[in-house]
């Protein structure tokens, strides 16, 4: 995920993200939309680079990375994040039922 550039000589090119796997890049990119609003701390994060005068999509991208650092680092030392109480499965499949079933 590391951006490429377009450089020759004197000439500077815009960078872009391009190598690794396209499948891996799509389901970053849309969690990283989905955290700018929803998590604390990548929010913050966001936040902070558009205020100092980013683009947006460089900000994204900034998040996509930041993600990605979390989630190694969750995986490295094995500390996932227990799912809310409310996200529990056998609740979804009560609650569920209850609202789509009213016959």
């Amino acid at each position: 995920m590391a951006p490429l550039s377009r450089d020759s000589g004197t000439l500077r090119g815009r960078r872009f993200v391009q190598g690794g796997r396209a499948t891996v890049r799509a389901v970053l990119y849309m969690a990283a939309l989905v955290a700018t609003k929803r998590n604390a701390v990548i929010r913050a994060f966001y936040r902070r680079l558009i205020a100092a005068g980013k683009p947006k999509k460089l900000a994204l991208v900034a998040c996509r990375r930041k993600l990605l650092t979390i989630l190694n680092v969750m995986v490295r030392t094995g500390h996932i994040a227990p799912l809310r109480p409310y996200r529990d499965a056998s609740f979804r499949a009560g609650y569920l039922s209850a609202r789509f079933n009213d016959s």
